[in-house]
């Protein structure tokens, strides 16, 4: 189940850079490439930082000095630690990995539109 979901990201990555090359030429291209690394950049930095926010805020916790364990406090920092492993996990480097791959996409491209 997991495979089929992973194919509508797939061709999306391969099928934009291919698309807007051949529609609007290779400055286009360029300028896609620009916007989705300096924004996916950002963007996995951002979750890679705050899911390991999140964990050593449970941490902090569970030594007790910004409340025991059982406290509202606590326990809003598990919830926290539970939205941040994924995002610190799985988000983080997936986002990475698609910034990767838009651009190998295009370097692959780049002699069928020159």
């Amino acid at each position: 189940f997991a495979l089929k979901q992973m194919v509508l990201p797939g061709l999306l990555v391969i099928a934009v850079p291919v698309l807007v090359g051949f529609l609007f030429g290779p400055v286009s291209l360029g300028m896609l490439l620009v916007g989705a690394t300096a924004s996916s950049a950002m963007l996995g930095f951002f979750f890679n930082n705050t899911g390991a926010l999140l964990d050593n805020a449970k941490k902090l916790h569970e030594t007790g000095l910004c409340g025991m364990k059982g406290s509202e406090s606590h326990n809003a920092s598990v919830v926290g630690d539970t939205v941040g492993d994924p995002l610190k996990d799985v988000a983080g480097p997936s986002v990475l990995i698609f910034m990767k791959l838009l651009g190998m996409t295009a370097l692959l491209l780049l002699p069928a539109l020159l």
